[in-house]
């Protein structure tokens, strides 16, 4: 497992006693470059100053060359240098620290928080949404003076060199309780060598993996000396204390799967999936213009920003014709208009949540392909039968539970070369992580539908042909990027 470092300034700026971990000076840790070859310690930066070019600075920008985790990170450290750097972040710190001041007696300026933790109770909630966005272990958040409602003026750095003993105190319990959260210990004989986080739902209806499915990965993991620990939305805090993060929610760039990978990242863990490629993945307007510009088919489509393009959408598509909302998932969505009145209805009503929506040309198949691609080579191959009585592999629309239709899965290599091949060129446009690619097989070719940054992968469907590979070739794939 991995170790904590504890950095200071001088040795006698911490109590050695207070906690456990290892301490040494930031000018220690710059100058032996080789002292932790071989591992990946996670580092607290309990430097005096983060100041450009000091030796705070520079034991953080360091450790990130040398693979180790640290906070704060350089990028905290820019983030806060300035104002206008952060500002983006205010909305929603505003929001969250007048709800917890509503009716209550005012707040004293500056608020500290130490790892996420503020003194007050009633601020816990506030504390870590500001550790959410900037990972540092102390900070200062200052208030405009006077004002009618609790308003940040500016966010900072805790001066650690001139904290008194009370918050030094303070400071030490914060650290204890940021670190010490143990992952749950594996079961296997010998200790595991990693540990990987998986998040996930257990109230979804449609998750991209079920439990059942995600006890039967942590088998194959123990097997290669991994842990696997399901956590929740409410874990962010503690997922420094893991080595990797696999997500198994619906993806968005406007929830907590996307701090939960942005986090990740800036942790330096391996992570499926990396923000880069939920960005990309989830905006089908994006994935029209990428496969476009790489030539890599897709149906003939247009996107439609005002009520002016549909009928030109009508001329150039005909009817039937599919209308989808840039970043609808599981068949959400994606609807089929059979005229120009449908078109005219529906269009009008996602315009007003949506500046941009895609219309493609319809086209009827008996089934989805669905190539799975990890790390830039195919995973599994699947064949997504239409629900019943409907053209979607998905029917949202039975006034109850949605209706899947079956599935037909194939090995490797007896997958149609051009079906792999269309599959592989698109995810490898997205990037090297975990891709579910759908194709329709016509008569015309091979066409891309879209790539989906957060695959199903359910055990008795995907793997069902290929094993326990696919859950071998999964955690060997994160194993292969920690000790990188």
């Amino acid at each position: 497992m991995s170790q904590w470092v504890v950095l200071a300034g001088r040795l006698s700026d911490l109590d050695n006693s207070a906690t456990p971990h290892k301490v040494m000076t930031s000018r220690d840790y710059l100058t032996r470059p080789g002292l932790f070859r071989g591992q990946r310690p996670k580092i607290i930066n309990l430097s005096r100053t983060y100041a450009y070019q000091t030796r705070g600075y520079y034991a953080s920008l360091l450790a990130e060359a040398r693979g180790h985790r640290i906070i704060p990170s350089v990028e905290t450290m820019i983030d806060l240098s300035e104002k206008k750097l952060y500002e983006n972040a205010l909305p929603e710190l505003d929001a969250a620290l007048r709800k917890a001041c509503d009716k209550g007696e005012a707040v004293v300026s500056p608020v500290r928080i130490y790892f996420g933790f503020a003194q007050e109770h009633r601020l816990e909630r506030f504390g870590k949404l500001v550790f959410d966005w900037f990972r540092a272990p102390a900070l200062d958040i200052h208030l405009e003076p006077n004002a009618a409602v609790p308003t940040i003026r500016r966010i900072g750095f805790s001066p650690l060199g001139k904290l008194d003993a009370v918050e030094m105190t303070r400071l030490y319990a914060a650290m204890e309780r940021y670190t010490g959260r143990e992952w749950r210990a594996a079961k296997t004989k010998t200790p595991a060598k990693y540990s990987f986080a998986t998040l996930y739902d257990p109230r979804e209806d449609l998750p991209p993996s079920s439990v059942d499915t995600l006890k039967h990965w942590a088998r194959v993991a123990a097997r290669l000396g991994v842990d696997v620990e399901p956590i929740t939305r409410k874990d962010l805090p503690r997922l420094a204390n893991f080595d990797a993060l696999f997500i198994r929610e619906t993806t968005s760039i406007s929830n907590h799967t996307y701090r939960f990978a942005r986090r990740a990242m800036q942790e330096g863990m391996p992570v499926i999936d990396d923000p880069i490629s939920m960005i990309r993945c989830t905006n089908k307007v994006y994935l029209n213009e990428l496969m476009a510009a790489n030539g890599v088919a897709c149906p003939k489509g247009l996107m439609i920003a005002g009520r002016e393009d549909l009928k030109r959408a009508a001329d150039e598509l005909g009817f039937p014709m599919v209308l989808k909302i840039p970043d609808g998932s599981f068949s959400r969505g994606v609807k089929k208009v059979e005229d120009f009145a449908g078109l005219e209805r529906l269009a009008t009503a996602w315009l007003e949540d949506s500046d941009l929506l895609i219309a493609q040309k319809f086209m009827p198949t008996n089934f989805d392909w669905r190539i799975g691609v990890l790390g830039g080579e195919a995973l599994f191959a699947v064949q997504y039968l239409m629900a019943k009585s409907h053209w979607q592999i998905i029917n949202h629309e039975t006034g109850g539970r949605p209706m899947e239709g079956g599935f037909r899965a194939f090995s490797l290599g007896e997958a149609p070369p051009h079906v792999l091949d269309a599959g592989l060129r698109a995810a490898r446009c997205i990037g090297d992580g975990l891709y579910g690619v759908d194709l329709k097989e016509t008569d015309d070719g091979v066409f891309v539908i879209e790539v989906n940054d957060n695959p199903n992968l359910e055990h008795g469907v995907e793997d069902s042909i290929e094993k326990d590979e696919v859950w071998t070739r999964l955690t060997r794939w994160f194993i292969d990027r920690i000790e990188r």
